[in-house]
């Protein structure tokens, strides 16, 4: 069971802070030297209510760390196999998606996305330019987020945010700078739903999840109820509850609810609302899980003896498709904070050796290949070696105000369970 503090008995303390926390308590009964002066003791940083690491290979699993969680109103105690909302890792494994259809001959990562959408999708200013899938997996689109994104109603259309001149980049054309947007796989899972002329959290399970064998799902529709029952809820920083507190059932509406409050998803139209089961961040994944999807990536697109893609498709992902130069990007969401420097198709590559980047969460200058997630307190990540053939899957929970790390753009905790500490 983990330790719980005094002072709040539903916020686990990080095993490493024990000493600290029993020191600070004898000292507050010991008298001080009169002569001696009096040090502050180091801050003590808030703990996550939760928190996983594995560490493995190719072959499987080497290590796994667990901590706290996974629903503090009942003190269930988190579990490798417990699936959480990993936020952004969810556009690496619709990636994994895109390139199935890719070999498949269904989808052309350059082709220009408009007849696939059934509207045309331009930059105001640059009529003449496609934007294509690759654009879209790579960030390149010219689109941003401030016309939203994830908000549109299940009777809906993604085609009402495009709309919007907010959502485009007016600065630049597509294809000539990178700006990390969410609205961009909304897109994509239109154009996958509109080849294929199916629901993308099914087309999902049957392009990746079923064939790794996987009990997990985009916005829960497909997960089984065993999966339902383990759901990790996500916690504020006051450890309120803010994603997945369903008291182990399924959520009433696995999607945002139409304009008169109905969740009837027959009214789900192919390519209409490509944000309805949040390819952008709604995946639900257990550790375990993701710890699976990076072995597909260390075997070149085969784990257990499943091929999924082919080792081409697996590089197609991983090769940058930009680099930072100083200038043909923001390398952060919120601005210049040297977080991204390297990026493929929906595959973060770390350590970049360049003025301004601060993107080794583990410190040591290896380049790992991978995504990273963040959203309603969870921090996240998946990074692979390929040289070595070792990777590390985590995450943890309650921790939206997480302290910076202390060597790159990524926060303290993450950090640490990168690294193992």
């Amino acid at each position: 069971m983990p330790v719980r503090s005094s002072l709040n008995v539903l916020a686990p303390i990080r095993p490493a802070l024990i000493p600290l926390v029993l020191t600070l308590a004898a000292c507050a009964h010991a008298p001080l030297p009169s002569a001696a002066p009096v040090a502050d003791p180091s801050p003590v940083r808030a703990a996550p209510v939760a928190s996983v690491r594995i560490a493995f290979d190719r072959n499987g699993v080497t290590d796994t760390r667990l901590h706290g969680y996974a629903d503090l109103a009942t003190q269930r105690a988190l579990t490798a196999d417990d699936p959480v909302r990993i936020a952004s890792v969810s556009k690496l494994v619709v990636a994994i998606g895109v390139m199935r259809l890719v070999e498949a001959g269904t989808l052309d990562l350059d082709a220009d996305v408009s007849p696939l959408l059934g509207y045309t999708l331009r930059h105001p200013r640059h009529p003449d330019t496609p934007v294509t899938l690759r654009l879209l997996l790579s960030h390149r689109s010219s689109l941003t987020d401030a016309a939203g994104y994830y908000a549109v109603p299940l009777d809906g259309a993604l085609q009402d945010i495009l709309d919007d001149p907010r959502a485009w980049d007016m600065d630049h054309a597509p294809g000539t700078f990178f700006r990390y947007t969410n609205l961009n796989f909304p897109l994509v899972a239109a154009v996958m739903e509109n080849a294929t002329g199916e629901r993308f959290d099914l087309l999902m399970q049957r392009l990746v999840l079923k064939p790794l064998q996987l009990d997990a799902c985009y916005n829960w529709a497909t997960c089984s109820e065993a999966a339902v029952s383990r759901a990790v809820v996500q916690y504020d920083a006051q450890r309120q509850p803010v994603r997945d507190d369903h008291r182990g059932r399924a959520p009433v509406c696995p999607t945002n609810p139409a304009r008169d409050g109905s969740c009837d998803l027959a009214q789900w139209r192919a390519g209409r609302n490509g944000a309805l089961f949040s390819p952008q961040g709604g995946l639900r994944i257990p550790a375990s899980g993701l710890a699976k999807i990076g072995r597909l990536l260390l075997g070149e697109g085969a784990v257990d003896g499943v091929r999924l893609l082919t080792p081409a498709s697996v590089r197609t992902m991983a090769t940058p498709a930009w680099t930072y130069d100083g200038r043909n990007g923001v390398t952060g969401e919120g601005g210049d904070d040297g977080f991204f420097c390297r990026y493929g198709l929906a595959v973060q590559t770390l350590a970049t050796p360049a003025p301004g980047c601060r993107d080794d969460v583990f410190g040591d200058g290896v380049p790992r290949i991978g995504h990273s997630g963040d959203a309603y307190g969870l921090k996240g990540g998946l990074w692979v070696d390929p040289a070595t053939g070792t990777g590390v899957a985590y995450f943890a929970t309650g921790m939206p105000d997480a302290p910076a790390g202390t060597h790159s753009a990524f926060s303290a905790v993450e950090e640490d369970l990168a690294r193992g500490e």
